[in-house]
């Protein structure tokens, strides 16, 4: 199940920042017929710092429903604190997730113990499996490879997403972890080269905006055809780079309000993608094949 392409789904809301769970159910559909293999429901892309408990749970929950089976759901439920992180997984878990996507806790810089504690609290606590989620760039902590091999031996710890973009990870944490343990590229730029060392998929956010051309590359790189997968993975770097000239996940809504999938809607302390960078993103999306009527 954690394998192949997973989105990090945006969430469409309106432009007073309310949710739009009509265009929700047009995401999800959209990512069933492109071939998505799971959706990552209140992730960063999905702007899970600015939601409420309660929205994070109706929006986990009406994601599952409008799933209705059709693809895996794995929930973002982590937090800087411990308790938090507990109560807010507990409360999800009687939904039925597939997985839960952990973040390493931010802010508060714990020690390498200190992160152990943390997830193996939280993998005591829930039934679905979980997946480790390092990205020091947002926590400035770096769960580091023999940390991520240590945790893997907790059985009901399955996975790491690494959004570090440091390939040589890829050996170190799989040779120490195993080959039952799945590794996901949490960083674009690197993902092919990532599952072609030997990671079995990514968690992206340029496969919010094209998702057939992502799937299409993990199957190629997960099943060794290099020279297929870097033909396509050059499709897609302009997208990769340009995705990220603002603090995700404010290009990629723009993106997707232009693709007619979502409203201009974005909770502060974020804002509305600037007019400067409008023409790159759209010029990577013609690289990509991906239609953009809503842009004038």
């Amino acid at each position: 199940m954690l394998t192949g392409s997973m989105v990090a789904l945006v969430t469409p809301m309106e432009s007073d920042g309310t949710i739009n769970f009509a265009q929700l159910g047009k995401l999800i559909d959209f990512h069933v017929d492109s071939g998505t293999n799971a959706l990552v429901i209140a992730g960063t892309t999905g702007e899970s710092a600015t939601l409420s408990h309660d929205e994070h749970i109706e929006l986990i929950a009406r994601s599952l429903e409008m799933a209705n089976g059709r693809i895996p759901i794995i929930a973002g439920t982590g937090s800087n604190s411990t308790a938090q992180t507990l109560e807010l997984s507990r409360s999800v878990d009687a939904l039925g997730v597939a997985a839960f996507l952990i973040v390493t806790p931010y802010y508060n810089k714990p020690t390498q113990l200190g992160m152990v504690g943390h997830f193996t609290a939280v993998a005591d606590a829930v039934s679905a499996p979980i997946i480790l989620y390092n990205v020091p760039s947002r926590t400035a902590v770096d769960l580091l490879p023999e940390t991520t091999a240590e945790l893997s031996r907790h059985q009901n710890i399955a996975a790491v997403k690494d959004a570090t973009g440091k390939l040589d990870r890829v050996a170190k944490i799989r040779d120490a972890a195993g080959p039952d343990f799945a590794l996901l590229s949490g960083d674009d730029a690197t993902s092919c080269e990532f599952m072609l060392s030997g990671g079995n998929g990514v968690i992206s956010v340029t496969a919010n905006v094209a998702p057939k051309l992502m799937r299409q590359l993990c199957d190629a790189a997960t099943s060794e055809q290099r020279e297929l997968a870097e033909r396509i993975d050059a499709d897609l770097q302009p997208l990769h780079t340009s995705l990220f000239l603002e603090s995700n996940p404010i290009p990629v809504k723009w993106a997707m309000h232009v693709m007619g999938y979502a409203g201009t809607g974005i909770r502060m302390p974020l804002t509305e993608f600037s007019a400067q960078h409008h023409a790159a993103v759209a010029a990577a999306m013609d690289v990509a094949g991906v239609d953009h009527a809503g842009y004038r």
